[in-house]
Formats: C-alpha cells, sequence, structure tokens
C-alpha cells in the first residue's frame, strides 16, 4: 500500500493511506483540494491541490471527486458588504411580505 506523507498545521509531517485523504477535483482548478484528518491530533486538515499534487495523489491511489463551482461564486459583486443591520431588516421585510400575501389572497379570493 503506498504510503502518502502530508502535512499538519500543528504536528507536522504524518503519513497517511490513500483511503485517509479526500481529493476534491473542481472544475475551477485553483479551488480543487484534499483533506485528511490527522492520525495524531484528529483535526480536519484542508490544503489547495494544483494541477501536479492531483496527479501525485491519483497515482498515489486517491479517488478524484469532482465538483463543479457554482457560476455565482463567480459573480462580481460590487457595493458595500452586508451588515447586521441589513440582516435584520431583511428579515423584517420577510415577515410584512407574509403579511401582504395574505392580503392579496383575501382581496383576490372569489365572493
Amino acid at each position: 500500500m503506498t504510503t502518502i506523507k502530508a502535512s499538519c498545521p500543528t504536528c507536522g509531517e504524518v503519513e497517511l493511506t490513500s483511503e485517509d485523504v479526500t481529493l476534491m477535483v473542481c472544475s475551477h482548478a485553483s479551488q480543487s483540494y484534499y483533506t485528511f484528518d490527522c492520525p495524531k491530533c484528529a483535526d480536519e486538515v484542508r490544503k489547495p491541490a494544483d494541477d501536479h499534487v492531483v496527479s501525485l495523489l491519483m497515482s498515489g491511489g486517491v479517488r478524484a471527486e469532482v465538483w463543479e463551482l457554482p457560476a455565482e461564486a463567480l459573480e462580481t459583486h460590487a457595493g458595500p458588504a452586508l451588515t447586521y443591520d441589513d440582516l435584520l431588516d431583511f428579515a423584517l421585510q420577510l415577515n410584512s411580505a407574509d403579511d401582504l400575501a395574505a392580503v392579496a389572497a383575501q382581496v383576490t379570493a372569489p365572493h
């Protein structure tokens, strides 16, 4: 069985088997990564995986899971970040939208 050497930020170098590693290959290569649970401290470790790392892991017997990056993640977002007040206002608007929908349903209901 192939031994895969990786590093844990807490414990340093660790040895893994191909079954210990999860390889997630993204349709946008820069978003690919691999994860493993450190055999020493049990922390989940996540590391980026460029094409070279993907090839090495696959040659070591790690099965790749392919995933698609949602198009929304690539959209340009302009403007200020949402604040907690914005979120609270949104939640309150959702409640009033339900009230408005209930009133609208009563008005349009046949008599």
